[in-house]
């Protein structure tokens, strides 16, 4: 399986589509990750807050493929953001993986002591701990924050973005910095309704693939990086396989009206600020 690549604003590559794995559990993921990279993925999304990464890291030994071919991401926790627990939560995901050097190191929301945070991440890009710097659910005034003071550029910004949210002004924003913009709840959260799309359905039958692929394809058209989170081995390399086709200007357009900003993830920004915080786990006691 061939997956094709984004070159990013420091020059580096991503692959087009990467694993997503928010929410599963420490077996299945070890063996979802071995079998994805075995099929031919090359990026892994985690995070200190999904307690997987462990499994993460014997999963992408388990799979034979050299490290240095897969890119390892994964994400600090806001409650990490005070600048000496930074650092020390940079190296203790680095162990927790069973790596020397982290792929891709974000900041995985845009409240408490982000500046902090992000000398503590320069830092480790400079140490060769990490090789390049992201974030996650900033918005463009986050982001206009951030790009005041940094000395390492965002390559990134992973946020809510699928068919029924499409992000035009976000999107639009990132592509004029050089930013590239990644899709969590790439599939609406598995949502029945945008899978079963007339739209969606049809154009499916044309290409003779499943309605999750045509999402993902959409997000690839769009010049979006796909991240869709699955248990499942057989699931994960399907979702993968969308490099063989492409869609017309008109259907492309017939996909694009789907948009009526619709998230699944509806917590307020108000109240998510203040719950964050509480988000304290034992990442350590992880599987």
């Amino acid at each position: 399986m061939k997956i094709e690549t984004y070159t990013l604003n420091n020059g580096m590559e991503l692959p087009k589509i990467g694993l997503g794995t928010f929410r599963i559990r420490p077996d299945d993921c070890e063996k979802t990750v071995s079998a994805a990279i075995q099929s031919g993925y090359r990026l892994i999304d985690t995070a200190n807050v999904y307690m997987n990464e462990r499994a993460v890291g014997r999963g992408v030994k388990k799979s034979g493929v050299p490290r240095n071919e897969v890119i390892l991401a994964s994400k600090i926790w806001c409650s990490e953001y005070k600048y000496k627990k930074a650092v020390k939560a940079i190296d203790a995901t680095l162990s927790r993986l069973g790596t020397d050097h982290l792929d891709l190191l974000m900041l995985h929301q845009p409240f408490g002591r982000v500046e902090e945070a992000w000398t503590a991440a320069e830092e480790a890009v400079k140490a060769g701990k990490v090789r390049m710097l992201g974030v996650s659910n900033f918005d463009e005034a986050d982001l206009e924050k951030l790009l005041g003071y940094c000395t390492v550029k965002p390559v990134l910004d992973q946020v809510e973005c699928h068919p029924y949210c499409q992000r035009r002004s976000l999107g639009g924003y990132l592509k004029e910095r050089g930013i590239l913009l990644e899709s969590w709840y790439p599939l609406g959260s598995g949502n029945a309704g945008l899978l079963g799309e007339k739209t969606v359905v049809s154009l499916a039958e044309k290409y003779g693939k499943f309605p999750v692929q045509i999402v993902l394809k959409w997000h690839t058209e769009e010049g979006y990086l796909p991240i869709p989170g699955t248990g499942n081995p057989a699931h994960a390399a399907e979702n993968a396989d969308i490099f063989d086709f492409s869609f017309t200007q008109e259907e492309l357009g017939t996909l694009r009206a789907l948009d009526k900003n619709e998230r699944f993830f509806k917590m307020k920004r108000g109240v998510q600020k203040y719950m964050v915080f509480f988000q304290r786990m034992k990442y350590d006691k992880q599987k």
